[in-house]
């Protein structure tokens, strides 16, 4: 796979949403350009000040991917969007 090491898999940004039945998390998605693999990452915010940097690709440990279902070819459509408008480590 393209942009990846033996220990990792590049993964880009494909969704990012605020959680329904918690206050102040955010939840971030992160896909495989083929929309088959994802990373899950959820950060809470303890603050109105709180700012955390969101890339839009970030090299990830494949045994932390889940299994892509019915999200794969939106997840693969805006994983390979976003490899194409933006560097790994671009602020998104």
């Amino acid at each position: 796979m393209a942009d990846s090491t033996d220990d990792t898999v590049r993964v880009w940004l494909v969704e990012r949403t605020y959680s329904d039945d918690e206050q102040n998390i955010v939840i971030l998605v992160y896909a495989t350009p083929d929309g088959e693999r994802y990373l899950r990452k959820e950060r809470a915010l303890t603050s109105f000040g709180d700012h955390r940097d969101t890339t839009a690709g970030i090299d990830a440990d494949p045994r932390n991917l889940g299994e892509t279902d019915e999200k794969r070819e939106q997840y693969a459509a805006e994983a390979k969007r976003m490899a194409a408008k933006h560097d790994p480590d671009d602020l998104i």
